[in-house]
This record gives C-alpha cells, sequence and structure tokens, in this order.
C-alpha cells in the first residue's frame, strides 16, 4: 500500500512506524512543513496509559520514549495569599523536540521516507497514494480542502493563553495563580529536561487587555508576565516562540470537532479531527491512540475494504475520546469561572482544581485534606512511587533508568 501522511507531528510520524511494522511492504511517506529538526512548542506530558500502548505497539520507540523522559511524582498548587498545597498525583514529560526526533529516527530505520520543508502548498501535487493520512493540525488545509464534506466545527474558547518556555526547571508539575490589579492570571508549567519547563500561561480576556497584552509584542508580553511571576521563577527569563518572527503566542483555544473522519482514501488524525483543551494535557496522547487505531484497522483492510476501515477506525476513536472530551470540556469551563474559587482557604482551593471535572467520590476530598502534612503526603507519594514501578515492571520491555529531578 502506498501511504502518504501529510504532517510530522507525533501523529504523522507514529503512524508512519506503525504501518511499516505491519507490513514492510507498504511504502510509506511523511510531508513535513518544518525543517528538519525545527518544531513549535515546548514539551508534552503523557501518563501510564499512554506507554502502556507505546510498549505494546512498538517496544523499541517505547523505550527510547522511556529513557528521555522526565517524572514528577505530585502536583503542586501556588497562589496569592495562599500556603503551598499539593496534589496526589504522577506523570511523565518530554520535549516535544525530543519525541519527534525519536519518532523520526525510529521511521527512518523502517524505511520511512520523511520529507521536510515540504509546504505542499498545492494539494494537486500529493504524490500518488492509496491512502492519504492528514495530520497536519487543527487548522488542517486537507480538512479544509474538503470542508463541506468533513463538517469541521470551531468553537473558541472565552479565556486567553500562550505556551511559553523557561531555563527554570520546576521541581514538578505545579499550577501557579497571582491576584494582579486586573485580576487573576495563572500558569501550568512542569520539567521536561534537566534545563527547562514548559510555562503555559492562561486568563480571563479583560484580564489579558488591562494588563496590556493586547499591545505589547512577544518579547514586551513575556517580560511584563517575568513580572508578575517573579516569585514563581526566581529571576529565570519566560520565551515566547513567536517573539522570534515578530509576533506573539497569545491565542484563544480552538476546540475542533469534525462531523466525519473519511473521504475516499483521505482520512483525519490527530488534531486535524479533533482538539482536546490543554488543560487536562491529553493532546499528544490522542494524537498518538490514533494513530494506534488507525493501522489496526489500515492492517484489516485487506478483509474489508479500506473505506469500512476507516469507518471503523473514526468509530473506535470517537467512542474512546467521548470521556475526555466531556472532561476537557468541564476543565476549560472551571478556569474560566476561576474567580468563583479563588477566594476559597487553600485546600479547598486545590481541591476544587483537581476535582475540576467533578468525578471525584467523597472519599478523595478526605484523602486531599489528610494528606497535606509532610509525612502522610510522603507516605502517599511512595505508594503512588511503588505503583508506578509495579506497572512499569508489567511492560514488554524492561524499562531503563529514568531522568530524575535535579532541583
Amino acid at each position: 500500500m502506498r501511504i502518504t501522511c501529510v504532517g510530522g507531528g507525533p501523529a504523522g510520524l507514529y503512524f508512519s512506524v506503525l504501518a511499516k511494522l505491519a507490513d514492510p511492504a507498504n511504502e510509506v511517506t511523511v510531508l513535513e512543513r518544518n525543517p528538519k529538526g525545527v518544531t513549535w512548542g515546548w514539551g508534552v506530558v503523557f501518563w501510564d496509559d499512554l506507554l502502556d500502548d507505546l510498549f505494546r505497539y512498538d517496544p523499541v520507540s517505547a523505550e527510547r520514549i522511556w529513557e528521555s523522559a522526565r517524572k514528577w511524582d505530585e502536583y503542586e498548587v501556588r497562589a496569592t495569599g495562599k500556603p503551598v498545597t499539593h496534589l496526589a498525583g504522577y506523570g511523565f514529560s518530554l520535549g516535544r523536540h525530543r519525541l519527534l526526533e525519536i519518532l523520526a529516527e525510529r521511521a527512518a530505520e523502517l524505511g520511512v521516507n520523511v520529507s521536510y520543508s515540504d509546504e505542499l502548498s498545492d494539494l494537486a501535487a500529493l504524490p500518488p497514494a492509496d491512502l492519504v493520512v492528514a495530520c497536519d493540525g487543527a487548522r488542517s488545509r486537507v480538512r479544509e480542502a474538503h470542508a463541506g464534506h468533513f463538517g469541521a466545527e470551531v468553537e473558541v474558547a472565552a479565556n486567553k493563553y500562550i505556551w511559553l518556555g523557561t531555563p527554570h526547571v520546576f521541581d514538578t508539575f505545579t499550577f501557579g495563580f497571582e491576584r494582579t490589579e486586573a485580576g487573576w492570571i495563572w500558569y501550568h508549567a512542569y520539567p521536561f529536561d534537566d534545563t527547562t519547563s514548559t510555562f503555559i500561561v492562561e486568563c480571563q480576556p479583560s484580564t489579558w487587555a488591562a494588563l496590556g497584552f493586547d499591545t505589547l509584542d512577544g518579547r514586551a508580553g513575556s517580560a511584563r508576565l517575568q513580572e508578575i511571576f517573579a516569585d514563581h521563577l526566581h529571576g529565570a527569563p519566560l520565551i515566547d516562540q513567536r517573539a522570534e518572527i515578530g509576533g506573539t503566542g497569545w491565542l484563544n483555544f480552538r476546540r475542533v470537532t469534525a462531523q466525519r473522519w473519511d473521504h475516499g482514501n483521505v482520512v483525519l488524525m490527530g488534531d486535524a479531527a479533533h482538539t482536546t483543551h490543554f488543560a487536562i494535557g491529553s493532546g499528544t496522547k490522542l494524537a498518538m491512540q490514533d494513530a494506534m487505531a488507525l493501522a489496526d484497522a489500515v492492517a484489516g483492510a485487506s478483509g474489508e475494504g479500506l473505506p469500512v476501515a476507516l469507518e471503523r477506525y473514526e468509530h473506535r476513536r470517537k467512542a474512546a475520546m467521548a470521556p475526555l472530551q466531556k472532561a476537557a470540556r468541564a476543565s476549560s469551563a472551571w478556569f474560566e469561572r476561576l474567580p468563583e474559587y479563588a477566594d476559597l482557604p487553600a485546600k479547598r482551593f486545590s481541591y476544587a482544581l483537581s476535582d475540576r471535572r467533578g468525578e471525584y467520590p467523597a472519599w478523595r476530598y478526605l484523602l486531599h485534606m489528610s494528606t497535606q502534612s509532610p509525612l502522610p503526603r510522603t507516605m502517599l507519594r511512595w505508594t503512588l512511587s511503588a505503583r508506578r514501578w509495579s506497572r512499569a515492571r508489567r511492560r514488554p520491555v524492561t524499562a531503563g533508568p529514568m531522568i530524575t529531578n535535579t532541583a
């Protein structure tokens, strides 16, 4: 089968790997608009469920991702006028650049042709293919070329946000909230290697405008945010990648949903088919799980035909994503109503943050309140660490050493 992936992000590269593993005779090409080694974005987060899937589908690339990832053992919550509190849980983070590097190397090993700096200004110039996978992002040009068929709908969220990086390495995943003269502004931050953290800032549009971000360019805006979050950054700068080209990275989140995912031999995957609010950190996970489901469908296409296989892929993924999409909507709505919760005492505020999807049983509140002092908090971290270790042992390949916090 001749397969062309339009877009060399995690979804496109990982699908290309799986397509070659399924049948080495498949001719797979990935067209990526950026030059090799160039990407927008900072780090990505994921959890055990994605790692389990990665080791099941391709232990080789999974092992490399595991070895390059950084772990964190809890969530820290900081807010103006409140003592620091903590939330139970652990996860993993990895630089987007490193993730793409791992996947591109694996694809090349298997014989995938990855073409960089391929802008594909004319979709008619696509090479002949039995299957075209549109994984070219939320503003997919392939999807828009058949907009009437795919029926994509875009819902724009109210809050403003910006995706930044910083050389300040946070100890763990951290939520920070600052009360300014214009209202509340907050960040989600996490380390993803030994030198850098992702730093996502969000606020209501009225606060954004009152603080002057509607008139500041990228560099001036970053400097203003450094002042606001000075107590959290310990003198480190904030970096807006868009500032280098004279712009700024402030956006409103665009929730994309496509009514249909396939059109003839064209199929949507990742952000081209759906976007999920960053507040639950599942964008990369969902994109790579799309790739797994599509690879399964294509592998079985010989028995049922490609159109049926693509329909099966769409139905499987829509059903699997429905709970997460519901959670993402609840989570983003909570942040849009943040001032309603901001005056709660510290422990109740951080619990409201953790239960922003409204799914927790009553005992989770009791556990949260009882584990804010050092000894029970440490015991809970040990318990979760043992669970992480046990789960890792059950995976097909023995995991190598993990990058650990050095701060």
